[in-house]
């Protein structure tokens, strides 16, 4: 971005932060600074993604910035239309040519729901609005937007009533990237699921209740299947705590592995600069210094030799097919596998391995079986490597020791 875009963009966090700083919105508590904040955040990271040009990613942060300025007014309705006008009259005071505030105004425009993106950009913005659907924070925003909603429209919801209409939104919500639906969608469905279980829940425990007072102590509870998924969910959590623990021990181990290499090269690289420079200028008046010279090369030269090849990378051809995804053949967690594929073409198998719970557990399983293989290959070479280099130095030790104790047989003896 030039430095005339810069200034624009910060001249436009200044004037939004104002904005909601400074008028009476206390009724507002979910579409505020915070949320503005977290949506040009959210919109940074997919333009960084899908590197959009400078004109249309200041066009998508000043769209981020004044997309929910309108609620500054302290009422919902309309907002939209208020913050385009909010951002045509900021735009046109700060000079901006027409065709970027018309990308704003339609950025922005593209943001009420239904939301109708035309454009990448205009999908960017939506899914960025509605980023936290796929996040851990969900139930917090939630909580935030009821309180708003209550507020606005003078109507306390239940949480049975709020949990129905985010069921609802959340069934009929897509997001438009296929970057928001690779990292979101999944987190988005497990909220959807948990939302669904504590209504099944709450229903199952109506029907308890009902129950009861019908039949008094003959009526048995049907808990049981909540208490099936609760325990799913704990053993779901359960093995992606075991996968995130073996990735980091393997990770460290094999950052070990690396340093003792480079350990061993760099204490053998010293040796043989000796060598080279104070012993071999020396071996034509000391004979008796050959072999316990060669001796030392020779140790210092093997324990480099397998030091390197403990840390030598191998890299594999870099490419599958569509039917090595379909048959769940490629690990698309290891770069070798995919790194001359073409984005697309990766965006696509990471799409159909992150949907399909075996493949991404297979691919996880094989992801941390391979990066064993590959330690225990280094930790192999790395064991030749010290074990070369302890016993070489003793032998070389103790021969130079001889040929310094006896020169005339080290060297030979010549009448």
């Amino acid at each position: 971005m030039t430095e005339n875009d810069l200034k624009l963009l910060s001249e436009a966090q200044t004037y939004v932060s104002n904005l909601f700083r400074t008028k009476n919105t206390k009724s507002i508590r979910f579409h505020n600074l915070e949320h503005t904040q977290g949506v040009v955040i959210a919109a940074e990271e997919m333009a960084d993604y899908y590197q959009l040009q400078d004109e249309d990613r200041v066009a998508l942060a000043l769209g981020a910035w004044f997309h929910d300025s309108g609620f500054t007014s302290g009422d919902a309705e309309g907002h939209e239309n208020r913050g385009i006008q909010i951002a045509s009259r900021f735009l046109q005071e700060q000079g901006v040519d027409q065709a970027l505030i018309n990308k704003v105004r339609s950025a922005i425009e593209a943001t009420r729901l239904p939301q109708t993106p035309k454009n990448l950009l205009e999908q960017i913005l939506c899914d960025a609005d509605l980023y936290h659907l796929g996040t851990d924070d969900f139930s917090d925003r939630s909580k935030l937007l009821r309180e708003e909603l209550s507020e606005l429209s003078k109507k306390d919801f239940s949480k049975k009533e709020w949990r129905k209409l985010n069921i609802n939104f959340l069934e009929n919500h897509k997001y438009f990237t296929e970057y928001a639906r690779r990292k979101l969608q999944p987190v988005k469905e497990r909220n959807l699921q948990r939302l669904i279980s504590k209504e099944e829940e709450s229903k199952a425990d109506k029907k308890e209740k009902v129950e009861k007072a019908v039949l008094g102590p003959l009526a048995e509870s049907p808990k049981e299947e909540p208490k099936k998924k609760l325990k799913e969910e704990k053993s779901e959590r359960g093995i992606q705590t075991v996968f995130r623990i073996m990735a980091q021990n393997h990770a460290n181990l094999s950052q070990m592995a690396d340093a003792k290499a480079n350990i061993l090269v760099s204490v053998n690289s010293i040796i043989l600069t000796i060598i080279i420079s104070v012993l071999l200028s020396k071996l034509e008046s000391n004979r008796n210094l050959v072999i316990p010279t060669i001796i030392l090369l020779v140790v210092c030269v093997s324990a480099i030799v397998f030091s390197i090849l403990a840390t030598r990378p191998n890299v594999s051809s870099g490419k599958f097919t569509k039917e090595n995804i379909q048959n769940k053949e490629t690990n698309l967690l290891f770069f070798g596998n995919f790194h001359k594929m073409s984005l697309p073409d990766y965006d696509w198998a990471m799409s159909e391995m992150l949907n399909d719970k075996e493949y991404l557990y297979s691919s996880m399983i094989k992801d941390i079986y391979f990066l064993g293989v590959v330690l225990a290959r280094k930790y192999r070479y790395l064991r030749i490597s010290f074990s070369i280099f302890m016993y070489g130095l003793i032998v070389a030790v103790l021969a130079f020791a001889a040929a310094l104790a006896f020169p005339q047989a080290s060297a030979g003896y010549a009448p």
